[in-house]
């Protein structure tokens, strides 16, 4: 079973005939999405095994034929599973959306309106129902799928907590748990600096109710939520199930179709998420107003879907990009996000920057401007006084290192250093620089020195 993906369960059945014992592996058809084994998907024609791919009417019958694991009936489950804090908080809720009804709404009884909010189907309760609301000890109903969602510090200090249903009360337990410091941006124009917290609660809960939403629960795997120094990492299960994240960042898109229909909806009636697709983008606007990087969704495992809030900045220059300039549209911040993180970017946003003065330098050495209202005559001096950044020097540095048969003395260095290095920097300033350069890759466990303290001489330790 390790080899077919995506998972599926087999059901045995034993029996007797003539004395006889007969072993039958009852295999269910695929729901959703074709089953591949060693990446390759197949079909019987007849009495034949052929590859699935030859047969593009069938794979659009196979995509076309998912059941909705969240509507699935839960038969020996009852309204008494339900948490009455979990219920009376969805009540709330769902009176928060439909305002005009409040007093019609409060007069319900609770079947009732957990049929209207889309939670429970004629009376019955629903896995949404188990998730949403249900008590922590009733979620062995759902077995083999895991609701669980683990909270994980991992940081200087080591901790984790794991938290069950219901999660409409849990997932804002798990926001409170995040450390939110304050940070501070200090602008070169103004006096005073300017503090952001380091992250939005509403993006954090907005991140963790996608998670919920999106979660494949098939999959039998719990949604993990990682804290680290600067960043959260947040996990679900399955793959990013209906376009791609950057379909979704300008906040034009609505999907049309959800893993979890049943459950998505419900979470739209109790005001958790919408199903216009705004949520991305609401988590990158956010991002943007507070001069953070941008959110990053990691797609490289294609069973799991990661998203990165930073609580941090990367690179001052982008930051104080966004505090002087407020009215960049988001579609330039995301050009310069991405490349402030050095991720691969088209030649024709590279050379859109460039002419915006976004970023200076000359290619492929471009760096961030700090600022986009140098006077035409005076860019060049800029350029030469901005220099580049520290990791720009210190790969220099080592790569000239590396092309050196033999070891590399520190005037070598600063001779090859010298007319890089800002105009603004005095002599001593640039040969400090250039020592303060080595020291850091010699931390960094990247060169050695071979010779003296007073004559060095620099290898690459690779």
């Amino acid at each position: 079973r390790s080899l077919l993906q995506p998972k599926i369960h087999f059901t045995i059945h034993l029996a007797k005939k003539e004395n006889r014992e007969i072993v039958l592996l009852q295999i269910p058809a695929a729901d959703g999405q074709p089953v591949y084994f060693k990446s390759r998907a197949f079909v019987r024609i007849t009495s034949h095994k052929t590859e699935l791919s030859k047969f593009p009417d069938l794979v659009r019958q196979i995509y076309n034929s998912q059941s909705d694991w969240s509507a699935k009936i839960v038969e020996k489950a009852t309204i008494k599973d339900l948490d009455r804090s979990a219920l009376n908080m969805a009540r709330m809720k769902f009176i928060e959306r439909n305002s005009k009804l409040s007093k019609e709404i409060e007069s319900w009884p609770d079947e009732v309106f957990l049929d209207k909010a889309k939670i429970t189907i004629n009376g019955e309760i629903t896995r949404t129902a188990l998730l949403l609301l249900g008590k922590e000890e009733s979620s062995h109903y759902i077995l083999p799928a895991n609701a669980q969602i683990t909270w994980k510090l991992d940081t200087e200090e080591q901790a984790y907590e794991h938290y069950g249903p219901p999660y409409l009360i849990n997932a804002t337990r798990i926001a409170d748990r995040i450390r939110n410091y304050k940070y501070k941006f200090f602008p070169d124009d103004v006096l005073l600096s300017v503090t952001v917290d380091k992250y939005d609660r509403e993006v954090i809960l907005e991140a963790l109710y996608n998670c919920i939403a999106h979660q494949d629960y098939s999959e039998n795997s719990r949604l993990l939520l990682t804290e680290q120094k600067d960043k959260l990492v947040f996990s679900n299960a399955g793959s990013f199930y209906e376009g791609k994240p950057e379909d979704y960042v300008l906040g034009k898109t609505t999907p049309k179709r959800y893993r979890n229909h049943w459950l998505a909806q419900a979470m739209v009636n109790l005001n958790m998420i919408d199903t216009l697709g705004y949520g991305i983008h609401k988590m990158f606007r956010e991002q943007r107003r507070r001069f953070f990087p941008l959110p990053q969704y990691n797609l490289q495992n294609p069973r799991e879907v990661e998203l990165v809030i930073y609580g941090h900045s990367i690179d001052e220059a982008y930051s104080k990009l966004l505090l002087k300039h407020t009215d960049l549209p988001l579609s330039t911040i995301i050009m310069l996000d991405r490349f402030q993180k050095r991720l691969k970017i088209p030649e024709k946003e590279l050379e859109f920057l460039k002419k915006k003065g976004l970023i200076s330098g000359r290619k492929p050495n471009y760096f961030l401007s700090e600022t986009i209202s140098v006077k035409s005559g005076e860019v060049g001096q800029y350029i030469k006084n901005r220099g580049f950044d520290k990791i720009w020097y210190k790969n220099l540095i080592l790569e000239y290192i590396q092309k050196q048969k033999s070891g590399v003395s520190k005037t070598e260095i600063k001779d090859f250093l010298w007319e890089k290095l800002p105009d603004v920097l005095t002599d001593n300033k640039k040969i400090n620089k250039a020592t303060n350069l080595l020291q850091e890759l010699r931390r960094d466990g990247k060169i050695i020195n071979q010779g003296t303290f007073g004559k060095p001489s620099w290898i690459s330790v690779d």
